[in-house]
């Protein structure tokens, strides 16, 4: 009767109690197979490599595990050594040994360079990062936009082996695959990258047409030079001790054959048509054969053509191949689509969430109204939306292309949509918005008057709006010179009578930003006196200035700085540019600074790598502290009566104390980076256009930013400077500026006194006590 009741109250945990046992059981008879198997694994493999296995084996396993786990090594500079400031590469796959996949050399001659090999070049030479041509013709003459290497020696395999060499020499540390062709091939560009990407780059491949030698088995085999090939980059490597023993050695009238016995007879490595499930397919074009007309299979998967007799045919198969296969992407686009309307129903959402156009995101959907993005009004001959703030200008330009190709494709898209039934044709341009989407792209809204005609003749206007989206493309980086962090800048600093006062915080400002950390970076100081001033038996108004300077010239031996005295009644930020320019080498990069700047070593690395000579002057806009008068130091946050605040400058420094808010000042432009023989060209400009009293006028109501903009034809960046912070200060408006530089000037001195909420509380206040 008891056995009977325990086992009904243990019946409920009799499977949990079996399979404790069955696990606990199965866990130590997989132990002791362990045990009994011997050592590690990883162990006896170490000894089977390297032979018997001994006792220590383990001891020098686990030491090498040990010299491999992380160390945190401290850093340490020894004070006694000078600085020395550390030249980052040129670009950062320098440092982290990254090659560039793919380099296409090109074989031509003296009688097709300038024909098949610039139809070559112009159909393929955007889609490779490197593509080099290879001539015997000495001295030869490149076409623009072409690298020619001449060899001067037109024997096939001399030639072969020279553009062997070069690659090596020139690029062997650059690139993981070279593909070799002849200027009488057609390369299907897009699909030869795409193969090199799927190729692994650690082993030794020669990938092409395979063809068999003459009386050889079948295991010799080279790659046809017509149909181009494929070359690794560790199988170039190992093939440049051979060259020029298989020059001597192997005579051949042709260069691919050549390549194809000097790698079989030195390397042991033959010609493949396929590696790594990777087929190199070819296509041998029939005399007279029109590729419109081509349709096989073998033509359509392609990725060389051979032979072409002429340019134009290289032509006519670019553009064959670029409809195919822009037919296969509006068929893959299509596609996905359709997928994407399939899964769109079992979202949360529904069809409902299903942006416009299908597969590109949704528009961007403001969280207040300084998010929103505006719509600019247009007609077919007006913008109002005006660069300079007028309300109305015309509409020319790449913007006016822009307006009718938005205009043509809505046209288009209406009539394929509704033809054969109905046919439109436009009459005019009702009302057009546009609106540039970050998310999206450029959006446009238009409202069309139409004709509309039917099958039977009947005609009818209509007023339709359509909306259209030109989408943003693949993000591509824009060619710019080179430029380097070690050039050196050249601070010029124009000081007046009165801005002698605040000299002595700016050197000592530079002294501590430039000097302190040995930037590459010098100062001049350009002395403005007045008429009266400065004269016999005056007191010289920059004896302080002098001063200054003299004491950082002792306190930094090695440090000159270097001051200019010049006399005007009306001094012009040209002029004094100009009495600059003559002291210095046109290669100078100037920093044309204020006194109220406090460049640093940020500042000074973004003028080197933002001013390019020949290409771009940079012109920061600086941070403005507001009047403390009117915007007083902030609160602690937390504190009694703490509000909204206005801006803090860029990188301010919580722990010296409450920041004072600011503005982006840019209506000023006194500071500006740019290289001396852009200004000298740009101001030889200017004097040509403008002579005499016309010329004296005019640079008494220009500045630098000014000359830059009207009489250079350089690009000029004008960007904000988070690391250009100035105390507030009033400017001094000359009455002698012109019309625009006195009203920015006086703009900017009233919107540097404060935010909207420290005036509107200023005026309050004002109010306030004026009333009582």
């Amino acid at each position: 009767m008891r056995l009977s009741s325990l086992l009904a109250l243990l019946r409920p945990a009799l499977p949990l109690i079996l399979g404790l046992s069955l696990g606990c059981s199965l866990s130590l008879l997989r132990v002791s197979w362990i045990q009994g198997e011997g050592e590690d694994p990883c162990v006896e493999a170490v000894g089977e490599r390297g032979g018997p296995q001994n006792p220590d084996s383990r001891a020098r396993l686990d030491q090498s595990d040990e010299d491999f786990k992380p160390r945190i090594v401290p850093y340490y500079r020894d004070p006694n050594k000078p600085y020395k400031k550390v030249l980052r590469t040129r670009y950062i796959q320098t440092e982290l040994g990254s090659r560039e996949r793919l380099l296409v050399a090109v074989l031509t001659s003296r009688a097709t360079l300038s024909t098949l090999a610039v139809a070559v070049n112009r159909t393929v030479a955007h889609h490779f990062p490197r593509l080099l041509y290879f001539t015997g013709q000495r001295g030869a003459r490149a076409p623009a936009g072409m690298q020619v290497v001449s060899h001067g020696d037109e024997r096939p395999a001399w030639l072969m082996s020279e553009t062997l060499r070069h690659l090596h020499t020139h690029f062997g540390a650059d690139y993981d695959w070279f593909f070799i062709m002849q200027d009488d091939t057609y390369v299907q560009a897009p699909r030869l990258a795409a193969l090199a990407g799927h190729l692994s780059i650690n082993q030794d491949l020669y990938l092409g047409r395979a063809e068999e030698f003459i009386g050889a088995g079948e295991q010799a085999r080279y790659c046809h030079g017509g149909f181009g090939y494929l070359l690794s980059r560790s199988l170039l490597l190992r093939l440049r001790p051979h060259l020029d023993g298989c020059r001597g050695d192997i005579l051949s009238a042709r260069p691919d054959e050549w390549l194809g016995r000097c790698l079989i007879d030195s390397l042991g490595v033959g010609c493949v048509s396929q590696h790594q499930g990777q087929q190199y397919r070819s296509f041998e074009l029939a005399k007279n054969r029109d590729p419109e007309k081509e349709g096989s299979s073998a033509f359509l998967s392609a990725f060389a053509v051979h032979p072409v007799s002429e340019g134009t045919l290289m032509y006519r198969l670019h553009k064959r191949f670029s409809a195919l296969e822009l037919e296969r992407a509006y068929s893959e686009i299509e596609q996905l689509q359709a997928q994407i309307r399939n899964l769109t129903v079992l979202t949360p959402e529904g069809e409902a969430g299903l942006s416009w156009p299908v597969g590109l995101p949704a528009p961007f959907i403001p969280h207040s109204r300084f998010e929103v993005l505006g719509w600019d009004y247009f007609t077919e001959q007006h913008t109002f939306s005006c660069a300079d703030g007028a309300p109305k200008c015309p509409l020319q330009g790449a913007s006016r292309a822009d307006v009718g190709d938005a205009l043509e494709t809505a046209l288009e898209q209406l009539n394929r949509r509704y033809q054969p039934r109905l046919r439109f044709q436009k009459q005019r341009l009702l009302n057009g918005y546009r609106r540039f989407d970050p998310a999206r792209g450029m959006e446009y809204t238009l409202d069309l008057l139409l004709e509309c005609v039917t099958q039977r003749g009947h005609r009818r206007a209509l007023a339709r709006r359509v909306s259209l989206l030109r989408p943003l493309s693949r993000v591509e980086i824009l060619p710019m010179p080179y430029v380097t962090e070690a050039t050196r800048v050249q601070l010029v600093l124009p000081l007046l009578v009165a801005e002698a006062a605040a000299a002595p915080a700016f050197l000592e400002a530079f002294a501590a930003n430039v000097l302190e950390p040995r930037e590459h970076a010098l100062l001049t100081l350009l002395l403005v006196y007045g008429p009266r001033e400065g004269g016999r038996g005056a007191p010289d108004p920059f004896l302080g200035v002098k001063a200054a300077a003299a004491e950082l010239e002792r306190r930094y031996p090695g440090t000159r700085l270097a001051w200019l005295a010049v006399r005007a009644e009306a001094p012009s930020q040209v002029r004094l540019m100009d009495v600059v320019s003559k002291k210095h080498p046109v290669d100078t990069l100037f920093f044309l600074t204020t006194v109220w700047t406090r460049p640093g070593p940020e500042v000074l690395n973004r003028c080197r790598m933002n001013a390019i000579s020949g290409w771009q002057a940079f012109f920061p806009v600086h941070f403005q502290e507001f009047n403390p008068a009117l915007s007083p130091q902030r609160s602690p946050p937390g504190a009694p009566g703490a509000g909204p605040d206005p801006p803090s400058p860029p990188g301010a420094d919580p722990s010296r104390g409450a920041p004072i808010g600011g503005r982006f000042d840019r209506q000023a432009s006194a500071e500006g980076c740019f290289y001396n023989a852009d200004y000298l060209a740009a101001r030889a400009r200017l004097a040509g256009e403008l002579a005499g009293q016309e010329e004296e006028e005019a640079l008494e109501g220009l500045e630098v930013m000014d000359v830059f903009l009207r009489f250079s034809g350089l690009h000029l960046f004008r960007a904000v400077e988070p690391g250009l912070v100035q105390k507030f200060s009033l400017r001094d408006c000359s009455p002698r500026l012109s019309e625009e530089l006195y009203h920015r000037c006086r703009l900017s001195n009233l919107e540097g006194l404060g935010g909207r909420a420290q005036l509107a509380m200023a005026l309050f206040e004002q109010e306030q006590a004026n009333s009582t």
